[in-house]
């Protein structure tokens, strides 16, 4: 069902060395250094259990738009914070998301789970509501394979590296797992303190005292509550993490003195300070974060600019993650500058920028990632990790910051089996980008072939010191 050519331009010259590019990197490694799956799979190597809950229930991306359009998130399996009831018939759910497929029409999602079904588990037939349960039973089936264990398709996916995304608290007791297990597959933690940076997180002082006691430090003191970090990170490494990741509301930086952090530090902790007395402290954190990786190597990503939980009553019966993160207008430019001034040109630094504001890509982003030393352009992320989206960000973002002041393309994914197909879009979009800018005398075809392994593969393994 797939064409061959998807993605590809309409002229036959571009299209025919879009094609020659693709072909020179669809079976490359897959390096995923920003993502969301769940360590414990590896650990493990247990069975996924069902489609729907490999599919369907831990994927926003598709329940979203399902629920858009009237469908309950109970009706999903989407697990509800109170433990109230919700379908858990896997079968039941599938046929629901069955039915409701056609919603996804256009959508990257769609493109994604099409790939999947047709390359991962042969399905040969459209889903919809009368195929539901012939391709339910043919996952299923697979599923039940050795060859379909998490390890299995690890490998057979050609992934390199994948990193998942770890709270700052966690034990990291599944990436303990899978190194003590002798499993070659190389599986990165990420270092992800929002819970103790961030005042406005519910227990926020009480995580902080944890963090303390995780580490030995008085965390209830500022200079400990700095260390206590810097131990913390150097844990994370112990377990093979080169990078942090960071989800504030917005890109703001600040670089204050010691006492004027200690001070807002301690306003935090008592739950006494204002909003902007937060988002200052978050500021501060940020510039904090990048002395500490000065010394200890850490890349850092700034995933921002999203009101997060968009939905209160959604967020309070499901929780956090379920669709409802929107993207807002986004100043990089003032926001950025105290950590740029205090540190941007020292080279030890990496700073990948991931943005949802598309109008300030060519505006800001380009500019400060075409000067800066220690910026790089994270590709275009969520809402715009979409083949139309990657368009316009190489169109954006080229003129000003080049292609090496990019990184290639990370999946930021929980749908563990969509990872093959986002990277095949990226590939493909990319290949068309450089046959464009050949065929319009921009680029040598030479740099073409060149260009194309890097943006596949090896940005992505430079940028994250892997």
């Amino acid at each position: 069902m797939l064409d061959p050519d998807r993605l590809f331009p309409l002229d036959a010259r571009s299209r025919g060395l879009a094609r020659a590019l693709f072909e020179r990197v669809e079976a490359l490694p897959i390096v995923s250094p920003h993502g969301h799956c769940d360590a414990a799979w590896f650990a493990s190597d247990a069975p996924f259990p069902d489609p729907a809950r490999l599919f369907v229930v831990p994927d926003h991306y598709v329940f979203r738009m399902l629920h858009s359009q009237g469908v309950p998130l109970e009706s999903l399996g989407v697990p509800r914070t109170d433990g109230a009831p919700v379908e858990r018939d896997g079968r039941t759910i599938w046929r629901t998301f069955a039915a409701h497929f056609h919603l996804l029409l256009g959508t990257p999602s769609r493109l994604w789970l099409e790939h999947a079904l047709e390359t991962v588990f042969g399905v040969d037939e459209r889903l919809d509501a009368a195929s539901a349960d012939r391709v339910y039973d043919r996952i299923a089936d697979c599923l039940a394979r050795p060859g379909f264990s998490p390890r299995a398709l690890f490998e057979r996916f050609g992934i390199e590296a994948l990193a998942t995304t770890e709270g700052a608290l966690d034990p990291l007791e599944a990436h303990r797992a899978i190194r003590d297990s002798g499993w070659a597959g190389r599986v990165l933690t990420t270092y992800r303190p929002d819970a103790v940076v961030d005042p406005d997180t519910p227990g926020f002082a009480r995580h902080v005292l944890r963090l303390g006691e995780l580490t030995g430090e008085d965390a209830s003191r500022w200079e400990g509550y700095l260390a206590a970090h810097r131990a913390r990170r150097a844990f994370f490494i112990e377990h093979g993490c080169t990078a942090t990741d960071h989800g504030h509301p917005s890109f703001a930086t600040a670089d204050l003195p010691a006492t004027d952090a200690a001070r807002l530090f301690a306003r935090a902790l008592a739950g006494t300070c204002s909003a902007a007395e937060a988002e200052a402290f978050r500021a501060q954190m940020l510039t904090e974060m990048a002395r500490m990786s000065l010394d200890d190597g850490l890349v850092m990503q700034l995933h921002c600019g999203v009101r997060r939980n968009h939905s209160t009553d959604v967020a309070e019966r499901f929780g956090a993650d379920k669709g409802f993160d929107i993207p807002m207008r986004t100043d990089y430019v003032h926001a950025l500058r105290p950590l740029l001034d205090a540190l941007g040109t020292d080279p030890r630094l990496t700073l990948i920028l991931f943005g949802l504001d598309e109008s300030a890509q060519s505006r800001e982003l380009a500019p400060l990632a075409g000067v800066w030393p220690c910026l790089r352009l994270g590709p275009a992320w969520w809402f715009l990790d979409s083949p139309e989206g990657m368009r316009r960000f190489r169109q954006a973002t080229l003129e000003t910051a080049g292609f090496y002041n990019t990184v290639g393309f990370n999946d930021d994914t929980r749908a563990f089996c969509s990872i093959p197909a986002r990277h095949d879009v990226s590939r493909r979009v990319d290949s068309a980008h450089l046959a464009t800018l050949v065929a319009t005398g921009r680029l040598a075809e030479a740099d073409a072939f060149a260009l194309a392994p890097q943006l596949a593969h090896d940005l992505a393994v430079r940028a994250y010191r892997l």
